[in-house]
């Protein structure tokens, strides 16, 4: 075989010698590694631990193959350099989306701005951080077209060179909570006042449990941040508005159980107002205005008043 190599395509049995000594590096480092993998998934069940475990060994694998190759097919430590420098200005030429997408890996890797598990957004592209490649990561995609951060279903994969060029907003980095705001609007003649309490109620009844950890966690945040918030527990604000008056809720949470929290204070709301007669949610209406029987007594038309055109409020 090594003679009819050599007769025939004129490959030299040391070139034979080092191709042959490449193929089988690399079927041994592949061997290497479904080895120690199945090993690792025997032991360990955790899809957390199994990534680090792949991603890792995957990483220290590539590295071994490079060094091993290498030594093969270059004579010592100042050709292989000389090659690399070469190699590497020429691909930050004819490819350089590529090298960008790499240099963000090592930045990602380096930096740490996010990593797997944590919830980003990323210009337009928010999910949760499921695989970073050296070229790209993934996304479990939220919102689009689906409301209050749940997830979507698609899969996004984002070049790993966009963290140089759109801003990162990581949810679980520096404090992990986010302020959420549920609106309520009532009406005019409403008792603003008693809804007010019962909304006060309501968010601290599923937001104030979380007011002691986020305080200690805005301690630990505020060494390496500059985070000033003065106020963590829920609160209620009161806002007029052209149909009501508006009655804001607003608390922590994490960001993965901002619906389910939206949802069960909804319910509540729902179900305290339903037995207020004297509190009634605003809605889109259009009604008229007799100025002479209506308003503030101090502020109504005397009944012998030239007749005026009905006034409408259109209540939005």
């Amino acid at each position: 075989m090594t003679d009819w190599l050599q007769t025939r395509l004129g490959i030299s049995p040391e070139l034979q010698m080092r191709l042959l000594a490449t193929v089988a590096t690399i079927v041994g480092l592949w061997l290497v590694h479904r080895i120690v993998l199945g090993l690792v998934y025997r032991r360990v069940r955790d899809p957390w631990g199994r990534y680090r475990w792949r991603k890792g060994l995957t990483y220290v694998l590539v590295a071994a193959g490079f060094v091993i190759v290498g030594r093969m097919w270059f004579a010592g430590v100042q050709a292989l350099a000389t090659f690399l420098g070469l190699l590497s200005a020429g691909l930050a030429i004819a490819l350089k989306d590529p090298v960008a997408n790499f240099a963000g890996w090592a930045f990602i890797i380096w930096r740490r701005p996010f990593e797997v598990g944590d919830r980003v957004q990323i210009g337009s592209h928010a999910g949760d951080v499921i695989d970073l490649g050296l070229f790209q990561f993934t996304l479990n995609e939220i919102g689009g077209w689906v409301q209050a951060d749940q997830s979507s279903g698609r899969i996004v994969h984002v070049p790993n060179g966009r963290i140089f060029t759109d801003p990162i907003a990581n949810y679980n980095k520096g404090f992990r909570y986010i302020w959420n705001e549920v609106p309520v609007l009532v009406s005019f003649e409403s008792d603003w006042r008693k809804a007010k309490q019962i909304l006060t109620k309501i968010a601290i009844k599923h937001a104030e449990h979380l007011t002691a950890q986020a305080e200690q966690e805005l301690l630990a945040a505020s060494q390496q941040y500059l985070i000033n918030y003065r106020k963590l527990t829920p609160i209620v604000y009161t806002k007029v508005v052209d149909s009501g008056v508006q009655l804001t809720i607003r608390y922590l949470i994490e960001p993965r159980k901002r619906r389910g929290t939206e949802h069960a204070i909804w319910e509540d709301i729902l179900t305290e107002f339903a037995t207020c007669p004297d509190i009634d949610l605003a809605y889109h209406t259009v009604r008229g205005f007799k100025n002479t029987d209506e308003g503030k007594p101090a502020l109504r038309a005397p009944l012998g008043a030239p007749r005026t055109s009905a006034l409408e409020r259109v209540d939005e």
